[in-house]
């Protein structure tokens, strides 16, 4: 009954906790090696490890702990994590350390519990129930369990039409998320079938046929197709190349830069323009760039060229959504349809976590070894990591509830007033909507709903229809994690490339 919840923490003890790692990768530092002027100082990241739960006695001694003691004792659940550290000083690489850099709450029968593979009366002599389910966590003694968030697809285009001035407004939008970071880019177009886009970090809009002109796109034909062939919405396409101030992709980055750095020398509006549309426009599509390479390796310019074509011709699919909704070719997106909905599961909840400690950890790291050096003492990787950085960033959400990105609620206190209340405590599914709006669309039973989500255990009240059970022989999917493979199976069925992609 808890197996989504088992399964997907297992994956992220497989694989998404290297694969945080692997983004995180190198440690810079301000530091410049004495021997050699101007020789950086920086950390290596290598492979992590997760240990099987410890408990340490106030004697120093160390054994294996298990749920049952640790609920007795009030003890968190939790395991030492080790990271291979090496330390590489002008040039010169040091021997890699296997250094713990800290505590990961475990839950009761993954992978990494003491309970896990044992049988019944195995179970039972470490004072357990065999048929508990486990998928929560023992934090300070209380059992915590992590409730799934329902939440609307990102990397997917939503249409629908706003009330703006007594005008409608047709908007394509989508939620582009990459490493955590989440970025709302919107294509609307106004009522005189202009074209505008928004997007974090730029205020107000800008035109549609510039941006598309800054992202690589320099004539007319180009900026046409990436959009559609389609008769009608080439009249639409027109009005737009028409209303452009610029004609070139300098002119185009030089647009948005006056938008960002209005008053500023030219040079750093070029610097901004072309750091904003890297870092905050469609953010999903930078997986395009090879992992690791920076602007002094060959290939990082035709990388870069790639990556914003690909941004392009996204922003021309959006631009075809929003056209085809004015000519009545599509609908809007039904935001209630369980296709345009995800949910995020405890591994995921953990993945979102532990990146945001592993940051704070690495810039407690960065500062140790810059006033090591002040000191003028060796630096050493042992000396510099303190595990309670790590450990206290990780188990407070989980006490508390108050998750990163501002929710609350997400680490419940397990129901244990009988089995059935169990059971259904961990396969509850809660919606991020307010609970005082009315929502009476979310609230509602959706035929999607059928054979995923129970029609009638949901609470009373203001909660109605927010707080949602999984039905019982729901299986729940996981997505691709290989994109990769993906595009190669693709172009395997003879789907052509962008002209100008990085062949990867």
């Amino acid at each position: 009954m808890a197996r989504h919840q088992l399964d997907s923490f297992n994956h992220f003890l497989e694989h998404n906790l290297q694969k945080v790692v692997n983004e995180q990768r190198i440690i810079e530092t301000d530091i410049e090696h004495r021997g050699k002027a101007n020789e950086p100082v920086w950390v290596e990241l290598g492979e992590i490890r997760v240990m099987k739960p410890l408990v340490r006695e106030a004697d120093g001694s160390q054994g294996d702990l298990f749920p049952s003691e640790a609920r007795l004792r009030n003890l968190t659940y939790a395991a030492p994590m080790q990271l291979d550290m090496t330390l590489v000083q002008g040039g010169e690489k040091q021997e890699p350390v296997v250094t713990t850099i800290g505590l990961l709450p475990i839950m009761i029968g993954s992978r990494a519990c003491n309970l896990h593979g044992m049988s019944d009366a195995e179970r039972i002599s470490h004072g357990e129930d065999p048929l508990d389910p486990g998928g929560y966590f023992v934090v300070n003694g209380t059992e915590r369990v992590l409730m799934t968030l329902e939440d609307l697809a990102s990397n997917k285009i939503m249409t629908e039409f706003t009330e703006r001035y007594n005008e409608r407004i047709y908007v394509a939008k989508v939620f582009s998320q990459f490493r955590g970071y989440r970025a709302l880019v919107v294509v609307e177009r106004n009522k005189k079938n202009l074209l505008e886009v928004s997007f974090p970090s730029v205020a107000g809009h800008l035109k549609f046929v510039d941006l598309m002109r800054a992202l690589g796109l320099d004539s007319d034909h180009a900026i046409v197709e990436a959009v559609s062939t389609d008769e009608d919405i080439l009249t639409f396409m027109m009005q737009n190349l028409e209303e452009s101030s610029c004609d070139s992709v300098e002119g185009g980055i030089m647009y948005v830069g006056k938008k960002l750095a209005p008053n500023q020398t030219r040079d750093y509006q070029r610097k901004r323009a072309e750091f904003v549309l890297d870092n905050y426009l469609l953010p999903h599509l930078n997986y395009l760039m090879p992992v690791g390479m920076n602007d002094t390796d060959p290939g990082y310019q035709a990388a870069v060229h790639g990556v914003r074509l690909a941004k392009a011709h996204f922003l021309g699919r959006m631009a075809e959504a929003c056209f085809d909704l004015v000519l009545n070719k599509r609908r809007i997106d039904d935001k209630d349809h369980y296709s345009n909905k995800r949910l995020k599961l405890a591994g995921d909840l953990m993945e979102d976590l532990f990146r945001i400690s592993l940051n704070r950890l690495t810039r407690d790291v960065k500062y140790q070894l810059e006033r090591a050096s002040m000191r003028h003492r060796d630096l050493s990787i042992g000396t510099a990591v303190r595990a309670d950085v790590l450990t206290e960033r990780l188990l407070h959400p989980l006490a508390t509830g108050n998750w990163v990105g501002g929710r609350t609620g997400v680490s419940q206190l397990l129901d244990r007033v009988d089995h059935m209340a169990v059971l259904s405590h961990l396969r509850r599914v809660i919606s991020p909507l307010s609970r005082s709006q009315p929502h009476f669309e979310a609230r509602d039973l959706h035929p999607t709903q059928w054979g995923r989500i129970c029609p009638s255990e949901t609470p009373e009240g203001p909660n109605c229809g927010l707080v949602k059970n999984f039905a019982q022989m729901v299986e729940i999917s996981k997505g691709v994690t290989d994109e990769d493979e993906v595009l190669r199976m693709l172009y395997a069925m003879g789907v052509e490339g962008l002209k100008g992609e990085v062949a990867r």
